[in-house]
């Protein structure tokens, strides 16, 4: 089957990495097992939930015509983690906020995020907080949506 999810994956981890803004914020391809103390993260295709299901993307999609031309709508989730080292819940919310904002400007200056035949937008969020043992933490899933043609 063909999808547009693994390239639009692919292109969202190496805006991240190639984002000098991003500076220090720790980009990864889908969740790692690591012990490192990084405290700002952005993780396209994970929905941030070590002990649930891994959700990455989902897609819907029909025939765009007579041909083998498919049409293909998909949402990808995109964890935005940031942590801030004490209890200001507030901080590591802002941060959060701030990664985020990068990821909806790419986006903003171009919908197809580089990729022929495609639109895409951050549809949706959800945000959560929380006090761990590396301080207060807040977590913003981004839903980024689009269409492509395979």
């Amino acid at each position: 089957m063909g999808s547009r999810v693994p390239a639009v994956i692919d292109r969202l981890v190496a805006l991240g990495k190639a984002d000098a803004a991003l500076k220090g914020v720790r980009v990864s391809d889908g969740p790692e097992m690591t012990e490192d103390p990084d405290l700002e993260w952005l993780i396209p295709g994970w929905d941030a939930d070590p002990s649930g299901d891994f959700q990455a993307a989902t897609t819907l999609g029909g025939w765009a015509g007579l041909g083998s031309r498919r049409e293909e709508q998909f949402q990808i989730t995109v964890a935005v983690i940031a942590y801030n080292g004490d209890t200001d819940v507030r901080a590591a919310r802002e941060r959060a906020y701030e990664i985020a904002a990068r990821v909806e400007a790419w986006f903003v200056a171009d919908p197809s995020i580089g990729l022929p035949e495609l639109e895409a937008a951050i549809e949706a969020s959800q945000l959560t907080q929380d006090q761990t043992p590396k301080g207060a933490q807040a977590v913003l899933l981004l839903t980024v949506a689009g269409r492509g043609f395979t």
